[in-house]
C-alpha cells in the first residue's frame, strides 16, 4: 500500500514543499512561529497570530487548534499523543484527548462510485439496497448499512477516496520536522521525535488496511467462539478489500444510546460483569485485545448479551508481558508501589540510571490518594497512564504495548461508568490477574515453560560451536583489534600516571638511602657529626625528596 513507501524526507519534502509551507504556517498562525525559526524553517513563515490573540489561549489549546486545522493525519496523532502521557505534558494529554475524528460526510454518489471503483458489474448483484444516509462519517473511512441480494443485512466500510495519499504526504513531512526537531531543538531528544512518528506510521498502516481489519474479527470470532453471549460479526472476506470492509449487522443497541440499558430483561449487573470478563480474557488469556472498546463499538442486547465491533486497532501482549500486568494490578491491589516500580523497571529497556526507592515513592504519591474508590470517582486507567508518566521522568522507556493496554483500560472502565458507576472494578481486575499469576505455576504452565528453557539451551548449545570457530577466525584475522570503551578513562590515567611516580620517587629515595649508608659504613663512629660529607648529602636530599613525595601524596584529588 501507499503508505509503505513513507522515508525519503529529502526527496519527499521537495515534492511536498508546498504542504510543509502550509504545515509551518499553520504552526506559527497559532502562535509557535519560534519552533519553525529554530529548525531553521523560517522562509516558510507567512503569518502569525498578534500577541493579544495569543494570550488569550494557552499552548496546549493553541496547539489543538493547529492539529484540527491541518486535517485527519494531525487530528490522529494528536489522539495517539493523547494516550502517551510518558511522551507529552500532561496539559497537552488533556487538551488533545477533545480532539474529535469528525467530518462531513461524503456524498452518495461518490460511495456509489468507489463501490463500482472496487467491484466492477458485480456491484449490482452482490448488493441489493444500500442506504445512503450514513451510520457514521469519520477521516478515513465512512459506514453505511446494506442489504446482500441473499437478504443478509450488513454494514459497509467504506474508505475516503485519497486519504492514503493525504496520510502518506504528511507522514513524510512530519519525518522531515521530527528529524529537524531532534538535530536543532535538544530538549526534544529524549522523546524522540522520528521514534514517534515512527509510531504513528505503525498504527495507521495497519487502520488504513482493511483487510487486517477484516482478519482481526476473524481472530477474535476464533477466541470467542465457545462462547454464546458474546457476538462478534461475520466478516464477508470475499466482498472485503483493503479499501472495502463487508460485515454482519448487529442486531443490539449501543451503549452510547440512551434507552440501551432500558430494554426489557436487561440485567446490569449481568451485563458490566460479563463486559469486564470479555476484557480480562482478551488481555490475559488471549493475548490480544480491543484497543477502542468505547460505548460506541458496545453493543447491548436484551438477553444480556454483548456484540463488540470496529477492529481496526488492536494490542497484543506476549505471556511475558501478560504476567508483568497482572503483577502490576496485583501490586496496586496491595498497595505495593515498590513491586509496581520493579514491574515497570524490569519491562522498560535496561537502564542504570532508575533510583527504584524514589520512582516507588512518587508512585504511592500518585496513586494512594485514589485507592479504595470505585469508578464513579476515580479511572484507573488514567492513574496508571499517569504512571507511565512519572517512569518516564525516572528515564524509563515505557513499551508500546503497555501503553495500548492503558488506553484500552480507559475505555472499558468508561463502559464501566456508563453501565453501573459503584461497581469495584479494581477488585475484579486483580482477582482475575492473581488467578492468571497462580496458572503460570501449574505443572502444565511449569513443564511449558522448563521445555521452552530447554530448547532455548539446546539450541545455544547447538550454536555454540559454530559462533566459537567465528569468533576464532576474527581474533586471528590480521586486521584484529580489541577497541576498549572505558568510563572515566581521564581519571584512571592520572591515578596510573600518580602511582608510577611515587614509585619512581620511592626507587630514587631508596637508592639514595642505600648509596649514603655505603659510604658511612666503613668511616661511620657513634656519633652523627663524624659521617662523610657525601653520606650527609645524600641522606639530606633522600630526606626532602621523602617530604615531597609525603606533600603531593596527602594533597592528590
Amino acid at each position: 500500500m501507499a503508505l509503505n513507501q513513507k522515508r525519503n524526507p529529502l526527496r519527499k519534502t521537495l515534492q511536498n514543499a508546498a504542504r510543509l509551507r502550509v504545515i509551518v504556517s499553520v504552526f506559527a498562525k497559532h502562535g509557535f512561529h519560534n519552533i519553525a525559526q529554530r529548525i531553521k524553517l523560517g522562509r516558510f513563515l507567512v503569518e502569525r497570530l498578534s500577541g493579544s490573540d495569543t494570550d488569550l489561549y494557552s499552548a496546549p489549546q493553541r496547539m489543538r487548534m493547529a492539529f484540527e486545522q491541518l486535517g485527519p493525519t494531525f487530528v490522529k496523532l494528536g489522539q495517539v499523543l493523547a494516550t502517551r502521557p510518558d511522551l507529552v505534558p500532561p496539559e497537552y494529554v488533556e487538551e488533545f484527548s477533545h480532539l474529535h475524528d469528525r467530518v462531513a460526510p461524503l456524498p452518495y454518489d461518490i460511495i456509489q462510485k468507489i463501490l463500482f471503483d472496487q467491484y466492477g458489474e458485480n456491484f449490482s448483484s452482490q448488493f441489493q439496497e444500500i442506504l445512503p444516509e450514513p451510520l457514521g462519517s469519520a477521516s478515513i473511512a465512512q459506514v453505511h448499512r446494506a442489504r446482500l441480494t441473499s437478504g443478509e443485512d450488513v454494514v459497509i466500510k467504506i474508505q475516503r477516496p485519497g486519504i492514503i495519499k493525504i496520510i502518506a504526504d504528511d507522514l513524510s513531512v512530519l519525518y522531515f520536522l521530527a528529524e529537524l526537531l531532534e538535530k536543532y531543538v535538544p530538549e526534544t531528544r529524549p522523546f524522540s521525535p522520528v521514534t514517534i512518528v515512527d509510531e504513528f506510521f505503525k498504527t495507521l498502516e495497519l487502520e488504513t488496511d482493511f483487510i487486517v481489519e477484516a482478519n482481526n474479527i476473524r481472530r477474535f470470532q476464533q477466541n470467542f467462539k465457545k462462547d454464546s453471549d458474546i457476538i462478534i460479526p461475520k466478516v464477508y472476506l470475499d466482498l472485503s478489500t483493503e479499501k472495502i470492509l463487508v460485515m454482519e449487522a448487529l442486531k443490539g443497541q449501543p451503549l452510547s444510546h440512551a434507552n440501551a440499558l432500558l430494554q426489557e430483561g436487561l440485567d446490569t449487573e449481568k451485563i458490566i460483569k460479563k463486559a469486564l470478563q470479555v476484557y480480562l480474557k482478551m488481555v490475559f488469556i488471549d493475548g490480544l485485545f480491543h484497543g477502542d472498546l468505547h460505548a460506541g463499538n458496545l453493543f447491548i442486547y436484551s438477553e444480556n448479551k454483548i456484540g463488540l465491533i470496529d477492529f481496526g486497532v488492536v494490542g497484543r501482549l506476549n505471556q511475558k508481558t501478560q504476567t508483568a500486568v497482572a503483577s502490576m494490578l496485583i501490586a496496586l491491589g496491595k498497595e505495593d508501589y515498590e513491586r509496581l516500580a520493579y514491574e515497570y523497571v524490569d519491562m522498560a529497556p535496561f537502564t542504570d540510571r532508575v533510583n527504584v526507592d524514589l520512582f516507588a515513592k512518587d508512585l504511592t504519591e500518585l496513586i494512594a490518594p485514589y485507592f479504595g474508590l470505585t469508578l464513579k470517582n476515580v479511572n484507573m486507567g488514567r492513574l496508571l497512564m499517569s504512571s507511565a508518566s512519572v517512569a518516564a521522568k525516572h528515564g524509563l522507556i515505557v513499551p508500546t504495548e503497555l501503553m495500548m493496554f492503558f488506553k484500552s483500560l480507559v475505555a472499558i472502565e468508561g463502559v464501566g461508568r456508563k453501565i453501573r458507576p459503584e461497581y469495584d472494578f479494581l477488585s475484579t481486575a486483580i482477582e482475575f490477574s492473581s488467578e492468571i499469576v497462580r496458572e503460570q505455576f501449574q505443572p502444565i504452565k511449569l513443564a511449558d515453560h522448563l521445555s521452552q528453557v530447554t530448547r532455548e539451551t539446546k539450541a545455544l548449545i547447538n550454536q555454540l560451536p559454530r559462533q566459537s570457530s567465528m569468533l576464532l577466525k576474527k581474533l586471528n584475522s590480521p586486521g584484529h583489534a580489541f577497541q576498549w570503551n572505558l568510563q572515566n578513562m581521564n581519571e584512571l590515567l592520572r591515578s596510573l600516571e600518580n602511582s608510577f611516580s611515587l614509585l619512581t620517587l620511592g626507587i630514587v629515595i631508596a637508592a639514595l638511602l642505600i648509596s649514603a649508608s655505603i659510604i658511612a659504613q666503613p668511616l661511620a663512629q657513634s656519633s652523627l657529626h663524624q659521617l662523610p660529607v657525601l653520606s650527609l648529602i645524600l641522606f639530606t636530599f633522600a630526606g626532602l625528596l621523602g617530604c615531597l613525595g609525603f606533600y603531593h601524596y596527602i594533597r592528590k584529588p
